[in-house]
């Protein structure tokens, strides 16, 4: 399967049955994180374990939809994650949010191969825009939030993309977990 051969369009609508066993994700890049997102630092393994925890915490409440925003550090960590649960629970699924169609194209790396790994495994993905705009990680974000009934957020500073999305998942009574990355280790 290549990279980008699948678009599904918008199949939730809010108050769709399915909203209320899905779960969404949102973070900070790992730039934005205080150990730059170093997956060899403990602080980076400390944090994707109350990832993880968070997501079977979630999985132990009822639900069984995940929906990543796909950017890179904290969307592609809980989308990996749910990924890995699902080769060995079938019944979760995994819904990719991509801000735009070519979104990732031009990423190298570990990056481009997580992008890729978390992509080919989910049931679903969503392009929000045909292409780039200055709204359309907002406009993922809130797709996000529209079709879900939980957040799991990773966030220290509240100014930012991750913060809106918080405050918009308030505004429209999510249920919101919040993880702080600060760690004294």
């Amino acid at each position: 399967m290549e990279l980008y051969s699948i678009i599904i369009k918008n199949n939730f609508k809010r108050g769709n049955a399915m909203r209320e066993k899905t779960v969404c994700f949102s973070g900070h890049r790992p730039a934005k994180l205080p150990f730059k997102g170093d997956t060899n630092a403990p602080e980076t393994k400390i944090l994707i374990s109350m990832i993880y925890k968070e997501i079977q915490n979630s999985i132990d409440e009822g639900y069984d939809t995940f929906i990543t925003g796909v950017a890179k550090g904290v969307d592609l960590w809980a989308g990996s994650l749910v990924a890995d649960i699902k080769s060995t629970s079938p019944e979760i699924k995994l819904i990719s949010a991509v801000p735009y169609k070519s979104y990732g194209v031009k990423w190298k790396g570990t990056d481009k191969w997580n992008l890729s790994y978390v992509m080919q495994k989910s049931d679903k993905i969503y392009y929000v825009c045909d292409e780039y705009s200055k709204i359309c990680m907002k406009k993922r974000n809130e797709y996000m939030v529209d079709n879900s009934s939980k957040l799991i957020a990773v966030i220290n500073d509240y100014k930012s993309g991750t913060g809106q999305t918080i405050r918009y998942a308030k505004k429209n009574n999510l249920k919101i977990k919040i993880i702080k990355p600060i760690f004294n280790v």
